[in-house]
């Protein structure tokens, strides 16, 4: 690309780009530009063994710069770690039972909130844990929350068919959001915080309108429960996994289907999109995973390897990279484009639930 050309072409719609600050601008975009040029070499080396808890893990989560990370256990607890030496820092108690679901307001960090089985989900504050607000409400089990990038609202989605939003500041709930005639086990913003998806296993995925409460679109397709969802970057699209072993994609303005991505001999456990909404991929009960073109919707690699189910699938944040986490008590890196198997994660000794890398891609973390 023509930096400077593309620079001209952003600032004419974008007014905060001022002449002051367009050396800035192309600046920024070279240093974009080699970065995307890096090879990746890297290879990741046994770090650090954390026993974290007395009862079995339920999710790991990093803050943007991966410098902490939470884990939360059947225990009750959630526990807030030093990524650099293991060092634990907080445990944040409080729950009557499984903290299930947990999470950063990436990418500000300084709040955490934890949903659990006792119906309520907490918030927390990362440096001191004081426990801010109780949000309670749910008549169920919490088993999915998702913070919007502006870090205003925290979402909630329960077993109670239900999903809610809540005001972090006020501590207050904000909308329910009802519709869904089975349990909810996804929620997603997206970037620009005015839509909020809702996955379910009434095999349905609900687009709502986050200011109102209203429900805009019901995406159906799919004839089994739906595993995820999620919006790319551009909230143009939306990606659902589901127990009838496809993956769909959708147009998120209209609600309506673009494509039928089928293949995988066994249920699809998750989907994500890369940084860039240009790729997607998906992780199946079939121990394989798949990496498809978001525009030409075809399949670019089939990552075979494991020996069993993968739970979980994300792409580095540069997205030349994927980690697929498995029951086969290992994870591995795939080359993003070839779908070649770079490395074995090994050392559990039991099956890894869940994996996530750091803002920069250079560290992973996986739960088991």
């Amino acid at each position: 690309t023509d930096v400077t050309a593309l620079v001209e072409e952003i600032q004419k719609g974008e007014p905060l780009i001022t002449a002051s600050c367009l050396e800035h601008v192309i600046h920024v975009v070279h240093r974009l530009q080699e970065k995307l040029g890096e090879k990746q070499n890297h290879k990741f080396t046994l770090f650090k063994v954390l026993r974290t808890h007395i009862l079995p893990l339920t999710n790991v989560a990093f803050n943007k710069s991966g410098s902490r990370f939470i884990t939360g256990s059947y225990d009750r607890t959630c526990k807030l770690w030093d990524t650099a030496t293991g060092e634990e820092l907080r445990s944040l108690e409080g729950h009557r039972n499984v903290v299930y679901a947990i999470a950063f307001n990436n990418p500000y960090g300084d709040k955490i909130a934890t949903g659990s089985f006792d119906k309520t989900c907490k918030l927390w504050s990362t440096e001191t844990g004081k426990c801010y607000h109780t949000f309670r409400g749910h008549s169920a089990e919490i088993v999915c929350l998702s913070f919007n990038l502006q870090s205003t609202l925290v979402a909630t989605g329960s077993m109670d068919t239900t999903a809610k939003l809540w005001d972090i500041e006020k501590g207050e709930e904000v909308a329910t959001l009802s519709g869904h005639s089975g349990e909810i086990i996804a929620v997603s913003f997206n970037t620009t915080g005015d839509r909020i998806i809702t996955g379910s296993f009434d095999h349905t995925v609900v687009v709502w309108d986050v200011g109102t409460g209203r429900m805009l679109h019901t995406l159906i397709g799919h004839r089994g429960e739906i595993s995820s969802a999620q919006f790319n970057w551009d909230c143009s699209l939306i990606v659902t996994g589901s127990m009838d072993k496809t993956c769909m994609l959708w147009n998120a303005e209209t609600g309506t289907r673009v494509a039928t991505l089928a293949g995988h001999g066994k249920e699809v456990l998750d989907v994500c999109f890369d940084c860039a909404g240009r790729r997607l991929a998906t992780a199946s009960a079939d121990g394989s995973a798949r990496v498809y073109n978001a525009e030409t919707k075809e399949c670019i690699a089939k990552l075979e390897g494991h020996e069993d189910e993968i739970s979980k699938v994300c792409f580095n944040p540069k997205g030349n990279c994927i980690l697929t986490a498995s029951s086969d008590k290992t994870a591995r890196l795939w080359d993003a484009a070839t779908g070649h198997c770079l490395q074995i994660l090994e050392g559990h000794a039991d099956e890894i639930f869940s994996c996530a890398f750091n803002y920069k891609g250079d560290t992973i973390i996986t739960g088991n």
